[in-house]
């Protein structure tokens, strides 16, 4: 199966002190993988490499087997909330547009097919009623939902997403998955940063797990395990008490799977 992502002795570094050291590992097509580990571990920085907004200070990355700036076209970026302008005075439709702006020549406005694209997206997300209000005016749910409906007007094959569940309510937390299962099963990619381990285990076909250096990657019926939890986030009494209650799940949400 084609790797939509390889990391080769990945190394990033902020004024000359690493925060990732020598990441190694291949994302086959098709697949929905979260990133964890605790904070400060490097997971959005990771990402931000990938796209060539960190430092990379050794190794190289590929996107379906080159560089990211030959298949930035293929990549679809959600970022975190709190690194958005909120106050920027653009409608929803806007900010979906920017999404087609890649298959755009230099100075093309949108044109109606990518007008009719973004309203499919913003449809998909269940925003289309609100495509004329002011981004800043919604809620933290909903406005995660106009830039998940950006990442799908790029018509991508690869997703990478920071923390897209952080600040939203349950409804659209439960949303969002269901979209991103669908982009899964259209045999898109998708690597999201997550912080929740309760639900790690029922979102993602893989992990990757990471504290400065990367501990596992794998199956998550494989990795998602308390010892390589432990060795990821250092045998925290609360992360203990999370892993408990997942593993005690593990029964139902491999029948779920099945």
């Amino acid at each position: 199966m084609e790797s939509a992502l390889e990391l080769h002795d990945l190394t990033v570094a902020y004024h000359k002190k690493p925060v990732l050291y020598g990441i190694d590992l291949a994302v086959p097509s098709g697949k929905m993988v979260g990133i964890v580990g605790p904070n400060g571990a490097g997971k959005s920085t990771l990402i931000k490499a990938v796209l060539g907004l960190a430092p990379v200070a050794g190794g190289w990355v590929k996107v379906f087997g080159k560089s990211y700036r030959e298949n930035c076209k293929r990549v679809g970026y959600v970022p975190q909330r709190e690194s958005v302008d909120w106050d920027f005075p653009v409608s929803v439709m806007d900010v979906v547009l920017m999404g087609r702006y890649g298959h755009l020549r230099l100075a093309q406005r949108p044109t109606a097919r990518d007008r009719e694209i973004a309203m499919q997206c913003l449809d998909k997300v269940q925003m289309l009623p609100l495509a004329n209000r002011q981004i800043g005016n919604l809620s933290g749910g909903q406005q995660q939902r106009v830039f998940l409906a950006r990442a799908l007007a790029q018509e991508s094959d690869l997703y990478l997403m920071d923390e897209p569940f952080v600040g939203v309510d349950a409804a659209t937390e439960a949303a969002i998955i269901a979209v991103l299962q669908e982009l899964r099963e259209q045999g898109k990619t998708l690597l999201v940063v997550h912080h929740d381990l309760a639900n790690a285990r029922s979102y993602f076909d893989q992990l990757i797990l990471i504290n400065m250096r990367l501990v596992a990657y794998g199956d998550t019926v494989e990795v998602f395990t308390p010892e390589v939890l432990q060795a990821t986030y250092g045998g925290r009494l609360t992360l203990l008490d999370d892993v408990a209650q997942a593993m005690a799940r593990r029964p139902a949400l491999d029948s779920d799977r099945r």
